[in-house]
C-alpha cells in the first residue's frame, strides 16, 4: 500500500503561503501619515523664500513712490472732465478726474469687485461699474452700490508747471 502524504505543503498556519509578509504592509496608516506631514513641511519649508519676498513687497507699498508720468495738461482738462491713463504699469488702466479748479482725484479704474472697467459719469457725477452696477463716490473711492466692498485704489497725484502727474499708488487699508 503506498503511504498517504497528509502534510500540510506550506508551514504557515493557514493557505496564505503566496503573500510574502515581509513586504506585505510596506506603508501602514501611521507611515502614511507620517508621510503625508513631512511632504506638508518641505512644501511649507520650500515656500518661505516667496513668502519672504511677497512680505518684502508688501511692506514697501505704502511708501513706493513711481517715476512720475505725466497724465494730461490742465488746459486740455476742463472741470468735470476725466482722462484715461496707465499707471503704474503698462497693463494697469487708471482714470484722472478734475473735479475743481485745483481739486483732482485719480484711482485705479478697475472694479474691486470683478476687475471690470469703472467708467466717469459726468452727468450723474459718479464712477460706474457695468458689469454688476457697482458705484463708486468720486471723492473717496468708496463704494455706493452693488457688490463692491472695497474702495478703488487712490493714485496720488501733484500739479506742476501746468500739468497733473501721476506719483503714487496709495495703500488699501482695511
Amino acid at each position: 500500500m503506498k503511504e498517504r502524504n497528509n502534510k500540510i505543503p506550506f508551514p504557515e498556519d493557514n493557505y496564505t503561503h503566496n503573500i510574502n509578509r515581509d513586504n506585505e504592509r510596506k506603508l501602514d496608516r501611521r507611515g502614511f501619515m507620517k508621510t503625508l506631514v513631512g511632504a506638508a513641511g518641505v512644501f511649507a519649508v520650500s515656500s518661505l523664500p516667496w513668502g519672504a519676498v511677497a512680505a518684502k513687497e508688501l511692506m514697501g507699498l505704502g511708501e513706493k513712490e513711481y517715476p512720475h508720468k505725466k497724465i494730461a495738461d490742465l488746459n486740455n482738462l476742463p472741470i468735470g472732465d476725466a482722462v484715461e491713463f496707465k499707471f503704474p504699469g503698462e497693463h494697469d488702466d487708471a482714470i484722472l478726474i478734475r473735479l475743481g479748479e485745483e481739486k483732482f482725484v485719480a484711482y485705479q479704474n478697475a472694479c474691486t469687485h470683478l476687475r471690470c472697467p469703472v467708467f466717469w459719469v459726468k452727468e450723474q457725477g459718479e464712477m460706474v461699474c457695468p458689469c454688476h452696477h457697482g458705484k463708486f463716490d468720486v471723492e473717496t473711492g468708496a463704494p455706493t452700490a452693488g457688490p463692491p466692498r472695497r474702495p478703488l485704489p487712490e493714485i496720488q497725484v501733484e500739479v506742476n508747471q501746468g500739468a497733473v502727474y501721476a506719483v503714487r499708488v496709495k495703500r488699501y487699508e482695511a
